[in-house]
């Protein structure tokens, strides 16, 4: 885990020194990686502190726990993510292993649901991105080849949608593909608490991530559809003026 971390930190400081982008998306949008930050964060120290009360108790663990517990049994209902992910626990699991596993579930996917809902009302209290702040396409969009064909705004529209759809549909698919990957011979064991905590963020975190990028390629799109829209006006307004 430590060499993934140092990996992903040297590959982050290279891309953000780089003046060419290569695959970091949205480098100069503050409210996508500060929302998705604080996310991943609130998310890890939350599950961290959880089971840190396991080995020792503590009235902040206690307060985790007791927050946790409420929010798994309030969110664990048939066919929800949480309960899907209880599901994928192996048979002859303990009662208190599965409990850990609902809390830390249920805790996680409401911190998700949160960083979404946050990240819709930064967009729309900073007006990000703005008209007049020169948003950088190339910078921010290095993967999006605008010339591939087709008008810009139908394909972030649709980009935006795709991502918005699959990242409300992925902590559906993840428990069924760590089902899947049991019955195929290689399980994914959730019994050690740190396999669990990224684990469990990871299946909470990244759908999360996908659906704040489909929002953020929406608003692009409205601002490319606007800038067009005022150059039309003002040329437009230009061609009556020299009549």
């Amino acid at each position: 885990m430590a060499l993934v971390a140092f990996l992903a930190a040297v590959f982050t400081f290279v891309e953000y020194s780089s003046d060419s982008p290569s695959l970091v998306e949205f480098r100069d949008a503050p409210p996508f990686n500060r929302v998705r930050f604080c996310a991943l964060f609130a998310t890890v120290l939350s599950l961290s502190v959880i089971f840190r009360g396991e080995a020792a108790p503590s009235a902040v663990t206690a307060f985790f726990q007791s927050s946790g517990s409420q929010i798994g049994q309030v969110i664990d209902f048939p066919f929800s993510p949480s309960r899907l992910m209880i599901l994928t626990m192996p048979d002859g699991t303990g009662a208190r292993a599965l409990t850990m596993l609902r809390d830390a579930a249920g805790l996680s996917y409401l911190l998700s649901l949160l960083s979404i809902v946050w990240f819709v009302i930064l967009l729309r209290l900073q007006e990000w991105p703005r008209h007049g702040a020169g948003f950088n396409v190339w910078i921010n969009l290095p993967t999006f080849d605008p010339t591939a064909g087709g008008d810009v705004v139908k394909r972030l529209n649709r980009d935006g949608r795709v991502n918005i759809f699959l990242g409300f549909l992925l902590p559906f698919l993840v428990p069924l593909a760590i089902k899947l990957a049991a019955y195929l011979g290689a399980p994914i064991r959730l019994d050690d608490p740190q396999t669990l905590i990224w684990t469990v963020t990871a299946w909470a975190f990244l759908p999360a991530g996908i659906v704040m990028r489909g929002v953020a390629l929406s608003r692009v799109a409205r601002m490319i559809h606007l800038q067009r829209k005022k150059a039309s006006a003002n040329a437009g307004a230009k061609g009556v003026q020299s009549v």
